[in-house]
């Protein structure tokens, strides 16, 4: 059963450098992104060895949310080699966010 990861300054960059990685910027007391949760974890298993999910959370990781300029959460991006390639803010259906990685593929 593949997991998603959890990032921080330290595993951020290393995590994001190569292939596709979508990056799910979140908190715990913030109501869309628990909405949101169980879809992340299920794109953990659905894309396991095709792409990587990951969630920072931005209480605790705050100068990553700011380095990437998170003003609302969720803030959802997607990394190609490093890059970010697009990006959605606020809830939305796991095929929406399936979608966007696979148009990365």
């Amino acid at each position: 059963m593949a997991k998603y990861v959890e990032l921080t300054n330290d595993n951020f960059e290393a995590t994001v450098k190569e292939g596709v990685t979508m990056v799910d910027f979140w908190a715990p007391w913030c109501g869309p992104c628990r909405m949101i949760a169980p879809v992340v974890e299920e794109l953990a298993e659905d894309f396991d060895g095709k792409a990587t999910i990951a969630k920072v959370n931005t209480d605790e990781q705050q100068e990553l949310a700011t380095k990437y300029g998170i003003r609302s959460i969720p803030a959802i991006l997607f990394f190609k080699d490093g890059e970010v390639v697009d990006q959605m803010v606020g809830a939305a259906s796991k095929d929406a966010f399936a979608e966007k990685i696979n148009a990365h593929l």
